[in-house]
């Protein structure tokens, strides 16, 4: 079963530094499009845009894990 990641903080982020997530498609190199389904957990982000993504969100080494790596809590399948 694939991982899906809670991306809510890094939303947050994306907010607060690009106050859109189509501005920070942009900084990335990225469609909003793209942004979009990552962030939805439709695609997963791949090492040298979760590298990018820190340095332009000026993310702190010790907080990584807290935006791109937190499962998100899911219900249970009846």
């Amino acid at each position: 079963m694939e991982k899906i990641f809670d991306y809510s903080k890094l939303r947050g982020r994306i907010r607060e530094k690009f106050k859109t997530e189509s501005a920070f498609g942009k900084a990335m190199n990225l469609s909003h499009n793209s942004i979009s389904k990552k962030l939805n957990g439709h695609i997963l982000f791949v090492q040298n845009e979760i590298d990018k993504a820190i340095a332009l969100l000026e993310i702190p080494d010790d907080e990584i894990s807290t935006y791109f790596f937190t499962p998100k809590i899911q219900d249970a399948e009846q």
